[in-house]
């Protein structure tokens, strides 16, 4: 029988990755809030009040199988995985711009796939698990500069409705949660800069950037029995960037 309120995660367990600021922070303090016990994993080992936290390393898959390990020890089960975590490299902090791209598909999305195939026994055992990748516009949008980040988001959608087939018999649900310009340390520098900024802001239909607790309500839909028939979808958070057509000014109709 479903809960008398749908979006309720009260007695379920999640674990946000990415957890110690930014998007993740913001999704973490989200599921506590609507009841769920929340495990955060950062590399800095920090997370939000009311979120338990823990430090591990994403580009590391020998790390991140230890870390579930020891979960496995205290939790018989998991609800709900988010994965937050996610770097975009400056190209003057790599040896080369191959460098660079491997480096970020290694976090972004290889690094996705070994903490879900880190997670999926305490998935399967839950029955009804929710898995939870945050893409970006970038997954279906082309953006100057950095390739690495647009490749691994791209590859993140369709890792998530690739798992969503391959999970569906055991009752685990995949979808993906797409943000638009996030004001985050990520973003900070164009996000400071007026032209960027502004560039930014009218291309969204709502004429704002988005904050990182703009994106709290979707992720509480996916983690939860309201989206319980919802499975390989990728919901973009964006403002209306993805779907604006022509800008008219203030007046004119089409």
């Amino acid at each position: 029988m479903r809960s008398l309120d749908p979006f309720s995660l009260q007695g379920r367990l999640a674990i946000v990755t990415g957890a110690s600021r930014g998007i993740g922070a913001a999704i973490a303090t989200g599921l506590a809030g609507a009841g769920a016990r929340v495990v955060g994993f950062s590399r800095s080992g920090t997370a939000p009040a009311g979120v338990e936290p823990i430090s591990c390393d994403l580009s590391d898959d020998t790390a991140v199988c230890r870390v579930f390990e020891e979960l496995a020890k205290h939790h018989d089960r998991l609800d709900v995985l988010v994965n937050a975590a996610g770097i975009s490299l400056p190209a003057s902090d790599a040896a080369s711009e191959l460098d660079r791209f491997r480096q970020t598909i290694a976090t972004d999305l290889t690094g996705v796939y070994a903490t879900i195939l880190a997670a999926y026994p305490l998935l399967r055992k839950a029955g009804s698990g929710s898995i939870i990748n945050v893409t970006s516009i970038n997954s279906v949008r082309g953006f100057p500069g950095n390739p690495g980040y647009v490749a691994a988001k791209a590859g993140l959608a369709g890792l998530t409705r690739a798992l969503a087939a391959d999970f569906a018999a055991d009752g685990i649900r995949v979808n993906a949660l797409a943000p638009g310009y996030v004001a985050t340390a990520m973003t900070a520098k164009s996000f400071a800069d007026p032209a960027m900024h502004e560039e930014r802001r009218r291309h969204t239909m709502l004429g704002r950037w988005g904050d990182p607790d703009d994106m709290i309500g979707a992720a509480i839909f996916l983690a939860s029995s309201a989206s319980t028939y919802m499975t390989g979808q990728e919901l973009f958070v964006d403002g209306g960037w993805t779907t604006k057509g022509l800008a008219v000014s203030t007046g004119e109709k089409p």
